[in-house]
């Protein structure tokens, strides 16, 4: 059914005789059609609601950054695709940077993210960012253990910095079980048009599931505060956890209190 629009799903729902035949000859069933119209339906409301709100960050010159992480094979790229899909392109950018350079090595470690910054208007989607350094780096020991806690020491400092300056700062972790991650990364290896996504580090989650485990406990513990917290949405259902994000974004943005949180999400501050 990903071939049918909203509209014609909307049509073939309306009339009962069509949706009769189509599941007495095991063509649908009713129940996966009302799940994914469902879906479709609060997934283009909160689209529409999402570029409103585009309208009013590029009319008052706002600034907004969104910060993607997550556990390998969670969905953050599908999640980021839909967050943009019908939103304007000039005025919304999706970074995601490869390893350093030499040059960025010397830099400091902010560095080469402050230039991806948003200006007035625009909103910036981290797809993954400097968080590596809390996650990433120290499993695969892409850095010292004291370079870890100085960045742990001055990030929150630097969040700090941004929120009063006016950015608004979102933080979503994307979290999925081990189960259902090895599925996933299994997946990929075996459908030739997902074979790209898998990366030398995916091959490596499942085996370091228990070190990465324990660095995002401590990513929620020293990185999350009142003034930016962290919002975990850890559900495998790739759908309900699309649209989690979809609410929690669009109520940081509005500027509305994260109160009525899906049960699977978790607020860390």
């Amino acid at each position: 059914m990903a071939e049918y629009d909203l509209k014609e799903l909307e049509k073939i729902r309306q009339n009962k005789d069509v949706l009769d035949y189509l599941e007495q000859h095991g063509i649908l069933e009713i129940k996966k059609f009302n799940d994914v119209y469902d879906y479709e339906k609060e997934l283009y409301d909160l689209q529409v609601t999402l570029l409103k709100l585009q309208y009013d960050i590029i009319e008052k010159g706002k600034r907004v950054v969104i910060i993607f992480e997550g556990r390998d094979a969670a969905g953050k790229g599908g999640t980021i695709g839909r967050v943009t899909e019908h939103l304007n392109p000039k005025k919304v950018r999706v970074v995601a940077l490869p390893k350093p350079t030499v040059e960025e090595n010397g830099q400091w470690y902010f560095q080469r993210y402050i230039k991806h910054l948003p200006n007035a208007g625009e909103m910036v989607i981290f797809d993954r960012s400097y968080y590596n350094r809390a996650v990433v780096e120290p499993v695969f020991d892409f850095c010292t253990k004291e370079q870890h806690e100085l960045f742990m020491q001055q990030v929150p400092e630097f969040e700090k910095q941004l929120i009063d300056d006016g950015i608004i700062l979102i933080k979503l972790f994307l979290s999925i079980s081990k189960e259902e991650q090895a599925e996933r990364l299994k997946e990929r290896q075996e459908d030739i048009l997902k074979h790209w996504k898998v990366g030398v580090l995916d091959q490596q989650a499942q085996e370091k599931w228990d070190v990465y485990t324990g660095y995002i406990e401590k990513l929620f513990k020293t990185t999350a505060t009142k003034k930016s917290p962290w919002f975990e949405i850890d559900k495998d259902n790739k759908k309900k956890a699309r649209l989690a994000a979809f609410r929690i974004i669009i109520n940081a943005i509005a500027g509305n209190e994260q109160e009525k949180l899906d049960s699977f999400v978790n607020k860390h501050n």
